[in-house]
């Protein structure tokens, strides 16, 4: 038995609408399904509900993991900043109404002041905690300055908050070039789901981004590794696929989610 729980992250059959990608997920094995509020943006504005996407996944069963993903919190004060604390307390709303657990928070991608960056994220985990979410705090290994696991840390520390958490992936420890290694400092209950993923050895891992991303096993981070560390710190959470591959995109979705975890159970149980 794994000592993990297995999620299908939605970018990864992107061009699927939300409720075709909810059943797909379902159908493939998955226990749980991360939703991007741009999805669930189209669906209403092409006439569903957010109820509608909460009844599908009630119907099969399906959790919530995170939603993906808050923008904009991370500014000076002023209308700029304003504008992204509102955007953000709608998505929270929604990420409410789909049961959501966590809410991905991306950091912001040019230069960054930490102590300003503590205080942000403080703020933004207590309005959701208030609306029942926790925005979760994310690294990419393409920003300029927060993407680290050592850089998202070093900002939920500084928030001083009791809930903070983070999302981990090993596309981002490799394309950041810090490695998995800081997975140690962490407790298990501060992650809030691991993404997954795998990295070519072309192009080299400082020109990466997302669509470079292949499926587990077939490129060269050290995924076994990545798998250790999170035993060792007792982790048993999710493990969530996530690509942004346009080949994957061509095929059919159940077909993409059902490969996605026979790869992730073949390194995670392995």
């Amino acid at each position: 038995m794994s000592a993990f729980k297995y999620s299908l992250n939605s970018s990864t059959i992107k061009p699927a609408p939300v409720l075709e990608k909810i059943r797909a997920a379902a159908a493939a094995g998955y226990s749980a399904i991360e939703l991007w509020h741009d999805d669930l943006d189209r669906h209403v504005a092409e006439g569903g509900t957010l109820q509608d996407v909460r009844k599908a996944l009630d119907d099969t069963g399906l959790e919530v993991p995170t939603t993906v993903m808050l923008k904009g919190w991370c500014l000076p004060d002023g209308p700029e900043h304003d504008a992204g604390i509102a955007e953000c307390r709608r998505r929270l709303e929604q990420s409410v109404i789909v049961g959501a657990k966590h809410a991905v928070a991306g950091p912001p991608h040019g230069e960054v002041d930490y102590e300003l960056a503590g205080r942000r994220y403080r703020e933004l985990l207590e309005m959701g905690l208030e609306m029942g979410v926790r925005p979760a705090m994310e690294y990419l290994g393409f920003a300029q300055q927060v993407n680290s696991i050592a850089d998202a840390l070093d900002i939920m520390e500084r928030s001083g908050h009791p809930e903070a958490t983070i999302v981990l992936d090993p596309f981002h420890d490799f394309r950041g070039g810090a490695g998995h290694e800081d997975i140690a400092r962490l407790r298990p209950e501060q992650i809030a789901v691991c993404h997954f993923d795998d990295a070519p050895a072309d192009p080299p891992a400082s020109e990466q981004r997302d669509p470079d991303r292949v499926l587990p096993g077939d490129g060269v981070i050290d995924l076994p590794r990545f798998v250790a560390l999170l035993r060792q710190v007792g982790y048993s959470g999710w493990v969530s696929l996530e690509l942004f591959r346009e080949d994957l995109w061509q095929r059919d979705p159940e077909e993409v989610a059902r490969l996605g975890l026979e790869r992730m159970r073949a390194i995670c149980e392995g």
